[in-house]
């Protein structure tokens, strides 16, 4: 396994995460704790959670994920093995029962959720502590588009980071990062840490697929030259870039099947783009997934790809990703249907 340092901090995370939002939904304890053992055995010793998940958020499981993930903490005793990181909720307007539907990311809230994720985690720390989305109204989740809201009251970024300040003076929180921000948010986050001297993000996490390559139209070189890498969400965007979706397909027991909301990567033109992907894969003896896999690994911008899965048969599968160099005449194939349908499922 390939480690790469996170940001400018003092972490060497594996080029491949651990994603666990179906923990607790679509998958048993069992079974997540059959693939947290599987995965550190080959190196990959960085897990990537949320107070929101299990995926998709209720009630019922809020917060279940984490309490997996702490159960096994518990019982192998390995927390000192792993790099952990979980993220607090922003805005929750849609999920009322997340801090009655009033969640911001102000002080009292970030102090509130940390505290509540580290016992359900087992754990006096986490290594790195994420913003799920931001306080303000901007294009994330899927939305290509800004609308700018002139009179719109949310939480500054600086109180953001005064929370985080408090956490990490306590040694709750070891360093921070965002997720699913816009190169207005990341430039800010940077400001605020350097002219304030509060704590300095090392990542974004954002979604990073060849359904959805605008990571690069204005992310990308803010990444690498302010050190800040990804760490790239839905790489297989859901699952439909292994294939298993097209021409209406809907396997048992899968993500879309299961949920059919997630539409975010079905549109016509992602339909088209996957499968012109698939027979990419199949002209240069590779399955879809592993190719996907392996494109977003090359990029200088990426810190660590998190992938997720809901059986070990995938699992595996995702991992050796790690081992393949996609050929320049595999790359070009890729950049020419880009080029056709470019980032049709932002």
């Amino acid at each position: 396994m390939i480690y790469r340092k996170l940001g400018s901090s003092d972490l060497d995370v594996p080029a491949i995460a651990l994603g666990t939002m179906t923990w607790g939904e679509q998958n048993s304890q069992q079974e997540a704790f059959a693939q947290m053992d599987y995965a550190l055995d080959q190196g990959i010793n960085f897990f990537d959670t949320a107070e929101l998940y299990a995926i998709p958020p209720r009630a019922e499981t809020y917060g279940r994920t984490e309490e997996i993930i702490g159960a096994w903490f518990k019982k192998t005793g390995r927390r000192n093995d792993v790099i952990l990181a979980s993220k607090v909720c922003g805005p929750t307007g849609w999920c009322p029962h997340i801090r009655d539907g009033k969640a911001r990311l102000n002080k009292e809230h970030i102090i509130t959720a940390c505290e509540a994720s580290l016992k359900r985690l087992n754990s006096d720390h986490i290594d790195l502590y994420q913003t799920h989305w931001p306080d303000r109204n901007t294009n994330f989740f899927g939305k290509p588009g800004y609308t700018h809201m002139g009179n719109e009251s949310f939480t500054p970024i600086e109180e953001t980071l005064e929370a985080m300040q408090r956490l990490v003076e306590q040694g709750k929180v070891r360093h921070i990062g965002i997720s699913n921000e816009t190169p207005w948010g990341v430039m800010q986050h940077l400001h605020l840490a350097e002219t304030r001297k509060l704590p300095r993000i090392t990542s974004i996490q954002n979604p990073y697929s060849l359904l959805n390559r605008s990571f690069e139209i204005g992310l990308a070189e803010i990444a690498c030259r302010e050190k800040t890498g990804l760490l790239a969400y839905s790489p297989l965007a859901f699952g439909v870039l292994s294939g298993k979706y097209l021409h209406g397909q809907r396997p048992e027991g899968a993500r879309l099947t299961l949920f059919e909301r997630y539409g975010r990567y079905s549109g016509h033109e992602a339909e088209l783009a996957t499968a012109c992907y698939v027979d990419i894969a199949a002209k240069h003896g590779l399955s879809p997934s592993v190719m996907a896999l392996a494109f977003i690994l090359r990029q200088p911008f990426v810190s660590s790809v998190i992938i997720g899965a809901t059986t070990m048969a995938q699992l595996k599968e995702n991992i050796s990703s790690h081992d393949v160099r996609l050929s320049d005449a595999c790359i070009a194939d890729i950049e020419l249907v880009q080029k056709r349908y470019p980032n049709p499922a932002p």
